[in-house]
């Protein structure tokens, strides 16, 4: 499915989920799907397709944060939000469980990736500005988007453990990468940023399986 030029605008479908209908740009916002309920599945591909499912609608994000920006003058690097972000998440996961260092490794990374997103598409408005938004989204109503992704993905990493650090995690989350790529349809630019989004999955034994 290929985007046209149409306004941004944020669906609600349970969740608020943010969609970005920006011209030349052809990622899906699908909204998250949840994990499947306890017992329903055991394998390590159900318990790791959350965690990129939610990367990839993070980075869906990126294309409406970038279009809030444009033309404000607002830089795209936000040391301040992205430092409240990372502290936020470190608490939560201690408050879930989950491992804070690793936690704020992977956020870290999932800033870095839609950092990476909104700098293309600001190249590519700057490079044709035909193909600019026209209209600027409310910065504020995608941060709390994101905010509720982060409190997901926080829970998903806790649920993830024992798939992340086992011998197989290459493999499973290639396979769930590819499956989310060809759900949401993402273009060069979204799954390019997804596999950099991903990279802190699994231990460092097995990110060079992947």
């Amino acid at each position: 499915m290929q985007l046209t030029a149409r306004p941004l605008r944020l669906l609600t479908a349970g969740a608020v989920a943010v969609v970005a209908l920006l011209p030349g740009t052809e990622a899906t916002a699908a909204p998250w799907q949840p994990p499947p309920a306890a017992g329903a599945s055991h394998s390590g591909y159900d318990r790791l397709r959350p965690l990129v499912d939610l990367s990839a609608h993070r980075l869906a994000t990126a294309d409406v944060v970038a279009s809030a920006k444009w033309g404000t003058g607002a830089p795209v690097d936000d040391p301040a939000r992205e430092q409240q972000v990372l502290d936020t998440v470190a608490r939560l996961a201690r408050e879930e469980g989950a491992d804070p260092q690793e936690t704020v490794r992977f956020l870290r990374q999932q800033i870095e990736a839609n950092k990476q997103v909104q700098h293309a598409m600001h190249r590519r408005w700057n490079a044709d500005p035909s193909a600019a938004p026209t209209s600027r989204p409310d910065l504020t109503q995608v941060r709390e988007e994101i905010n509720r992704i982060n409190v997901e993905m926080v829970r998903a990493i806790g649920a993830s453990a024992s798939v992340r650090t086992a011998p197989s995690c290459g493999g499973t989350l290639t396979g769930a990468e590819a499956g989310v790529r060809h759900r949401r349809h993402l273009d060069r630019l979204h799954a390019t940023a997804l596999t950099y989004a991903l990279r802190p999955v699994c231990a460092p034994g097995d990110i060079g399986t992947v």
